[in-house]
């Protein structure tokens, strides 16, 4: 009688405690990049004719060439995609406007190399003096838009450093904003694509002033150096550059269909070797590689089990379209690897980030996404949790006993 009081009570015991704790959910496994990068560079299948160089898709950030691109170099004129870059941004931010009249100052004025011939005390549009550093590469701009914005070309330098920190640009120090050269002045070409990148993806105004042919001020006709543009299919920027410590250099970009490419050649021997390379970079990435979206929105990863809910699993997909760049014919090497959240307890919201997913293609990752969940799942209350537990607590007797059919 004792021993049949006892087991009595052990059940109630595991019962209550299945009614107020119910099972966690097990963790699907997944992997996940070193330190959360996707960045993988492409071994080079053929050399080129530059001391450093870059080919990149910027969607996915996918690097698809790179000869010593981690190598610190004179920049040249190609600093000046920074200047631009913290323009527009002031203009996003309502800190600037198109339409704002600057007054050259003396400082402007004196600047050397390609200008637009600014005179002291001049008032020039904001708007003017950025397609004046988009097409003629104006170093008198430059100055002229530094100080509108900070107040001093030393001030605004420091803000163009401190960008680039932010955006991962490792092997780049500013000292002034027109490349002009000054010691301890560098860029290397992954840098270079990366800012480039930014400029692609979140400024496409820019990227329009860019692509202008030519630019007239103060009666004075001036054409855009730029190698590419009406010469290249789809090519609409980005910038060139050149002094003695540089060399020609060029930062390319092109869009052919679905696909955009930016090219970055540092340091070639004259303005047709820097053509040509950056031509052979971006006709490689055209002709071998494809964009491919690898997941959408509504693709269902699996269902992942949720505890105290109404429903005991949630289906889960993607947040946004991924898509990979990929050589020709490797289509069929598209992997994915989730990495999901452990312990889902309800209420769970529609759309709520449960974990993370990546594209991985012959072992490099090309794409990382967020897992959201497809549907809500509320709390279950409490009666539906308590024979949910009884259920479970004899279903695992039961397997105990019998196994597993």
């Amino acid at each position: 009688m004792k021993c049949r009081y006892g087991v009595s009570a052990l059940t109630a015991f595991v019962l209550f405690s299945l009614w107020v704790l119910s099972p966690a959910p097990a963790k699907e496994q997944g992997t996940q990049p070193p330190n959360g990068k996707t960045r993988h560079d492409a071994i080079m299948p053929f050399d080129i004719d530059a001391k450093a160089a870059l080919l990149s898709e910027p969607e996915t950030g996918a690097v698809l060439y790179a000869k010593n691109p981690d190598q610190p170099l004179p920049p040249a004129s190609i600093t000046k995609i920074m200047t631009l870059l913290l323009a527009f941004e002031a203009m996003q931010e309502g800190l600037a406007s198109w339409d704002d009249l600057i007054l050259v100052s003396k400082n402007a004025w004196r600047m050397g190399g390609a200008q637009m011939f600014l005179e002291i005390n001049q008032e020039v549009s904001f708007g003017d003096l950025l397609t004046g550093i988009s097409v003629i590469s104006a170093n008198d701009a430059c100055i002229a838009v530094a100080e509108h914005l900070a107040g001093s070309e030393a001030f605004f330098v420091q803000r163009m450093n401190e960008r680039a920190a932010k955006l991962g640009m490792s092997n780049t120090r500013f000292q002034n904003t027109t490349g002009l050269p000054v010691e301890d002045h560098y860029m290397s070409a992954r840098d270079i694509a990366i800012l480039a990148r930014e400029v692609v993806l979140k400024h496409p105004k820019l990227l329009e002033l860019e692509a202008m042919r030519e630019f007239t001020f103060n009666n004075i006709r001036q054409f855009n150096r730029n190698p590419l543009l009406g010469r290249y299919p789809g090519a609409d920027g980005l910038k060139t550059g050149w002094t003695k410590e540089a060399g020609y250099s060029l930062v390319g970009t092109a869009r052919q269909g679905e696909v955009r490419l930016i090219s970055v050649v540092l340091d070639t021997a004259g303005t047709a070797v820097r053509s040509n390379v950056s031509r052979q970079l971006l006709d490689y990435g055209f002709r071998n590689f494809v964009m491919r979206e690898a997941l959408s929105p509504g693709d269902i990863l699996g269902h992942l089990p949720v505890s105290k809910g109404k429903e005991r699993t949630v289906a889960v997909t993607v947040d946004k379209p991924l898509r990979a760049i990929l050589p020709s014919g490797r289509e069929r090497d598209i992997e994915v690897l989730k990495n999901v959240n452990g312990d889902l307890r309800a209420p769970i919201r529609q759309g709520e980030k449960v974990g993370t997913v990546q594209i991985v293609v012959q072992n490099n990752p090309v794409a990382i996404g967020d897992i959201v969940t497809v549907s809500k799942v509320e709390k279950a209350g409490l009666f539906t949790r308590f024979f949910r537990a009884i259920g479970d607590f004899f279903k695992g007797i039961w397997t105990a006993i019998f196994g597993s059919s």
